[in-house]
């Protein structure tokens, strides 16, 4: 399969219900449960893409451009969006959609790195 394809296939998009038990003071996502959840769907798409281990070695400017309210499904998509020899990155957007219209806005933004490893945790080749 050549790496486009591969990038193609790879993409993984994830919905969650904004349920008051993660969020915050003034009734918005936490930032640190958004965090959690890009990280996963990043991981998703990096073993997807390398179908090998990969860990998180880092994430890259996170923008939160809105606030996410309780009672909002919020759809997140992770993109392969560069190969290197070891490592790849993926950028996870997440949208919110207004439960009740067809409201939809992009909410928060960030790339996530990860390196593939073998059984004794050393980098290897993704190609």
């Amino acid at each position: 399969m050549t790496t486009e394809k591969r990038i193609e296939t790879s993409e993984t998009r994830i919905f969650k219900a904004v349920f008051p038990n993660t969020t915050n003071h003034y009734d918005t996502l936490f930032g640190g449960t958004a965090m959690q959840l890009m990280d996963e769907v990043a991981f998703i798409a990096a073993t997807r893409f390398a179908r090998k281990r990969v860990v998180t070695v880092s994430s890259d400017k996170i923008d939160f451009k809105r606030s996410i309210p309780a009672g909002t499904i919020v759809e997140l998509i992770g993109k392969v969006v560069h190969v290197g020899k070891t490592s790849l990155k993926v950028n996870v957007e997440i949208y919110t959609e207004q439960m009740y219209s067809y409201e939809r806005e992009k909410a928060i933004t960030g790339d996530f790195t990860f390196v593939a490893i073998d059984e004794f945790k050393k980098p290897i080749q993704i190609l």
